[in-house]
């Protein structure tokens, strides 16, 4: 995905507006007319856009680092698949912070690059596609992976090995590529989005059937695997809650490691569905309220979409993070601390109830 979307000059772009002309953009075969009031905002200031990208990189570079450490010592199967799932994740995070992100700077370094060459905005356009669903297929994969090793782990023995994950993850990557190029084949279409800085399928602006279409698979794939993942996660929490108030004997160390993963995933699930969610629902609504051509303000749909991909491009960078702070070593700490705090307001409590108790015994007998 691509960078947040941050703050323009509009000084004078209202007139400017009023005043502009449309511009034609050849896409494909295919003529599109782009109004030019998208490059009416003009980015002053790559230094905020810098910062957001420099502090992705890190984050995803440090969850490589320790993924691939603990890949490196883990012998069971189970969370080898777990790791494998989770790296690749972060690895295509990584890489739909990179290459998006070059493109956002470069049209803050060179305002009218989009305007010379189509071809950058159908690439973004394309990266925008493919780097969001990857990491949402990606999330329901690892969900299911591990519902079905808690609740049936003799089946999953059977059936999930390391060449079968790898296929797995192959497969992920193509399909999401397939439904990426889609408009290469006549099927919806990418251009420049408001306020001129980022590209994506059309949905605010001649509109056609193909486009409502794509926009719509593109919607409901990302919502189906992010409800997915909340299924398989929810039965996965409830298997371990279930067996742990039923006592039943499992080996302490395979347990706390079906805990830490599962935690892991709802980390993931929380964090996917809320930088997501905004998007996949301001398109499919922007898109039926331009083709349908409501009598509303489309104006404040582009907001709508903005604001969606802000929060999306948040993922990239919040995703690290669930695998550096929700990993074991880091729980138990705080586990400790907060059992820690607890023994010490118990005790200070116990002592104040000793204390009172005495003063009370002592007021009784001055009394009598």
């Amino acid at each position: 995905m691509m960078l947040a979307v941050h703050q323009f000059n509009t000084s004078g772009a209202g007139q400017d507006a009023a005043n502009s002309r449309n511009h034609t953009w050849m896409l494909g075969d295919n003529m599109s007319v782009v109004d030019e009031r998208v490059f009416a905002y003009k980015p002053t200031d790559p230094t905020a856009a810098g910062l957001s990208m420099t502090l992705g990189i890190l984050s995803n570079i440090i969850a490589l680092f320790i993924l691939a450490k603990a890949y490196a010592r883990m012998r069971r199967r189970s969370k080898a698949t777990f790791l494998l799932f989770a790296s690749s994740l972060v690895a295509t995070d990584f890489a739909g912070h990179i290459i998006p992100g070059a493109l956002v700077l470069r049209l803050y370094l060179v305002p009218d690059s989009y305007a010379s060459s189509d071809a950058l905005c159908q690439f973004l356009g394309g990266c925008m596609v493919f780097f969001g669903l990857c990491p949402l297929f990606l999330g329901c994969a690892m969900a299911a992976e591990r519902c079905l090793g808690v609740t049936r782990p003799l089946l999953h023995s059977a059936l999930v090995t390391s060449t079968r994950t790898k296929l797995s993850l192959a497969v992920i990557w193509l399909f999401a590529l397939c439904v990426a190029l889609l408009p290469c084949f006549q099927l919806g279409a990418y251009g420049m989005q408001y306020p001129g800085t980022w590209c994506f399928i059309k949905v605010d602006s001649d509109t056609t059937a193909s486009d409502v279409i794509f926009v719509l698979l593109f919607s409901g794939l990302g919502l189906t695997s992010l409800g997915v993942s909340m299924v398989c996660n929810t039965t996965s929490g409830l298997t371990l809650v279930l067996a742990r108030l039923r006592k039943r004997t499992y080996n302490r160390r395979a347990k706390s490691h079906d805990i830490e993963m599962v935690v892991q995933l709802v980390g993931i699930m929380v964090t996917s569905c809320i930088c997501w969610s905004p998007l996949l629902i301001f398109g499919m609504i922007s898109v039926t309220k331009s083709y349908s051509n409501c009598e509303v303000d489309l104006q404040y749909y582009k907001q709508l979409m903005v604001l969606g991909v802000r929060l999306a491009s948040w993922n990239q960078i919040l995703d690290p993070w669930v695998y550096i702070l929700l990993r074991r070593a880091v729980l138990r700490k705080i586990y400790t601390i907060a059992k820690g705090q607890s023994n010490l307001k118990g005790s200070t409590f116990r002592r104040w109830e000793i204390s009172s108790l005495q003063g009370s015994e002592k007021m009784a007998v001055n009394r009598v």
